[in-house]
């Protein structure tokens, strides 16, 4: 493999980085035939080798940063060998990528005398048991199984991380805002406590245009002291389409039914003989498209190729398809957001979204998997179903938001822009996790070191004393079970707390999001991914249909509901993930552009066109408020879904029946209620509220993993934390009213 890159760094500046290596690592890149390093690797050698800052090396999708990190450092461990402990700690969230690292590492380590340890799920325990006996070289391993380490061998935990120069972290944007990067971030300060030093930290990161948030991360108590180094190389190849397809009309399911088929055989087309991902939303739509392609298939008398991948599948057909996808080269599998994170399934040629995706990172994530060979490009292909418009017609569903969402996250995408993380969210649930995890590790420990362990030292710095000691004494009631105190005050895992620990899935922290099962007078119509907080009042929408929620069974899953009789039948939209403000926003530049990007079809761009064209006939462009009857109106709110929906609750706290779309809201009031304008005046000039009274009844907290564990009351604080923004209410309608 030969590397070949821009020429910024002069020819001395080059012969100093080259001359710096170890002699041995400089034979081994001779060996390889190797016409020069890339910039980013000959600017890596003099800043890891100079002191011991942390540092970010950025880069596209095979752009040499592992190497740029591997090869100084290494350098460095033989240039100043140490006697304990792994020298070098690689983390990935990806078991394919642990797999691939050590193939390209253990040439390497051969011919620098240096052990390299992979150490996953999958690695068997021979292999494991030789990496404790004689901790030393390279551990490639996930933040689950480093997990494990500190659960099941926790008194080994500082003698195997002793002598470690630095823990080098891949796809560090994957890791940035989600349970998963919280809980690699108590895993890092936890191992800095069990070896009593700080240990350096150097991040590979795909390049963003808010590196200062990847550099918070890494380091959060210091992060202008994190060195950047961006690769100055040339991008990574991007294939992107977006396809639009029109139901017909009425809304009947035939029709829809006819322009999901158009999908899959597009997708029949385009991805048999490689293997692919396509992820397909809801696990409704998951078992649809898989069944569609399975009867495609069988008309075309081929072999079937296309499989359904779900968290309600059982566990022995989900590890038989990710097998089939690692060692065939002809599988392509449906799925919900099961395969985005954490899973070997070897090398993917295309990544297929059907329907708009609900966060850039997420998209990034899934782009992810596809082209991570040099010279493979990555391959997107998005889908974007969107109702025919008819005269009676709501304004909403002309501006077909799915697709302009599927645009917009696009053009972020290619801006190099992401979600950045929530700083002030509580994360309750993953807390709950290393909670439980540190008391394994210690076998025991008192509240006030787990309280600096986690709170003070680690990521959990909103959770304050008294909150932290709330979460104890409920995790320690005799119905939840999860910790007890001995009578020496350390805190030990209860009943329950033993059992989840034991269990294998316990490492992980993240799961598949829930979906609620929608009911109507008994009869279940289906499920729905929520992420957004719904309350009783308020309006759905699902299969065609507007519904309004009568009752959210929160621990159940169970969302009952009641036809909303004076409510319009849009055929898509509710439902799915937080959409971020700046999201919305780049939606209001597609709305107001002029231009057709490239990548969009004909049928995407007839649908984009006739989108601004409404855009336009509504004034959006001019005002916030649009009536569309005597007490109907359409609220423009251009932010994202936490804002949104914070003033949908509001609202209905104050009689509105409201259905929440992306960056809009669909208001309908009866007899007796103000006018829309009255109730934004009253807003925008009313204290703020409390949170109990705008969430009263019942509504969905229950989205991680931990949360069945926690009370209502902390529910309802990680809550206002993450999903509801009350300090915006004001401003928010201040400016509507304003337009």
């Amino acid at each position: 493999m030969k590397l070949m890159t821009n020429s910024l760094p002069s020819d001395s500046e080059r012969s100093t980085a080259f001359d710096r290596l170890a002699e041995p690592v400089r034979r081994w890149i001779w060996d390889k035939g190797w016409n020069s390093l890339r910039d980013v690797q000959e600017r890596a050698i003099h800043t890891l080798l100079d002191d011991d800052r942390d540092a970010i090396i950025a880069a596209p999708t095979a752009g040499g940063k592992s190497e740029a990190a591997f090869l100084p450092l290494i350098s460095s461990i033989l240039q100043d060998p140490q006697e304990s402990g792994f020298d070098l700690v690689y983390v990935s969230p990806l078991r394919a990528l642990i797999n691939d690292q050590f193939r390209r590492l253990e040439d390497l380590c051969e011919a620098t005398d240096l052990p390299v340890y992979p150490w996953h799920g999958d690695v068997s325990q021979t292999i494991k048991v030789k990496a404790r006996k004689n901790p030393s070289g390279v551990l490639l391993i996930t933040p689950e199984s480093l997990e494990a380490l500190f659960v099941l061998r926790g008194l080994e935990v500082p003698g195997l991380f002793a002598g470690t120069r630095a823990i080098v972290i891949d796809e560090l944007h994957s890791f940035l805002d989600n349970e998963r990067g919280v809980h690699l971030r108590s895993l890092l300060s936890r191992i800095e406590l069990a070896t009593d030093r700080r240990i350096r930290r150097v991040g590979l990161s795909a390049t963003l245009s808010e590196m200062d948030l990847v550099k918070a991360y890494l380091r959060p108590e210091n992060p202008e002291s994190v060195a950047l180094l961006e690769s100055n190389s040339e991008t990574s190849q991007l294939l992107v389409q977006l396809r639009g397809y029109v139901s017909g009309a009425e809304n009947s399911e035939s029709e829809s039914a006819s322009a999901k088929r158009e999908v899959a055989e597009h997708l029949f087309s385009k991805l048999r003989g490689t293997p692919n991902l396509v992820f397909a939303g809801s696990r409704q739509n998951v078992e649809w498209y898989s069944d569609a392609l399975r009867d495609l298939s069988e008309n075309a008398r081929v072999p079937l190729e296309f499989f359904p991948h779900h968290a309600s599948l059982s566990r022995e057909h989900r590890l038989d398809l990710e097998k089939r996808l690692r060692t065939r080269g002809t599988t392509t599998a449906v799925c919900t957001s099961t395969l985005e994170l954490g899973i070997d399934i070897g090398d993917i040629v295309c990544v297929a979204q059907i329907g708009a995706p609900f966060s850039v990172s997420s998209l990034r994530q899934r782009l992810g998997r596809s082209g991570r060979r040099l010279g493979q490009p990555s391959v997107l292909r998005m889908y974007a179903i969107e109702a025919e418009p008819e005269s009676s017609s709501h304004p909403l569903d002309r501006l077909h938001l799915g697709l302009i969402r599927s645009i917009a996250m696009t053009e972020l995408l290619i801006d190099r822009w992401c979600e950045p993380p929530a700083p002030q969210a509580l994360h309750l649930s993953t807390l709950t996790h290393q909670i439980l995890s540190v008391i394994a590790e210690h076998g025991g420990v008192r509240a006030k070191r787990l309280y600096n362990t986690l709170c003070v030292r680690g990521p959990f710095r909103q959770v304050d004393p008294s909150l932290f000691a709330s979460v104890l004494r409920h995790l320690g009631r005799p119905d939840v079970a999860l910790i007890e105190q001995a009578p020496d005050g350390f805190l030990l895992l209860g009943s329950r707390g033993e059992k989840i620990v034991e269990h294998y899935s316990f490492y992980a922290v993240f799961q598949t999001p829930d979906e609620y099962r929608i009911v109507a007078d008994g009869r279940q119509l289906g499920t729905l991914p929520v992420s957004t907080i719904l309350a009783e009042g308020m309006s759905i929408i699902f299969s065609g249909r507007r519904w309004m929620v009568t009752k959210v069974h929160d621990r159940d899953k169970i969302i009952e509901v009641t036809a909303d009789r004076a409510g319009r039948t849009p055929p898509f939209g509710g439902g799915g993930g937080l959409i971020h403000d700046r999201v919305v926003e780049k939606m209001r530049d597609v709305f107001s552009g002029g231009s057709i990007p490239l990548y969009l079809d004909n049928g995407a761009s007839s649908l984009l066109k006739n989108a601004r064209s409404e855009f336009r006939r509504l004034r959006l462009n001019q005002r916030s408020i649009c009536r569309i009857a005597e007490r109907s109106c359409v609220l423009a709110t251009w932010t994202g879904s936490v804002k949104t929906a914070t003033l949908a609750l509001r609202l209905r706290a104050m009689g509105y029946s409201v259905a929440i779309y992306d960056g809009f809201l669909d208001v309908n009031y009866g007899g007796g209620i103000p006018p829309l304008e009255e109730a934004l005046l009253e807003i925008a000039s009313a204290d703020e509220m409390s949170v109990e009274s705008l969430l009263s009844g019942s509504a969905n907290f229950v989205t991680e993993k931990f949360h069945p564990y926690l009370s209502s009351d902390h529910l309802l604080m990680e809550a206002t934390s993450s999903r509801v923004d009350l300090s915006s209410l004001p401003g928010l309608a201040r400016t509507m009213i304003g337009d």
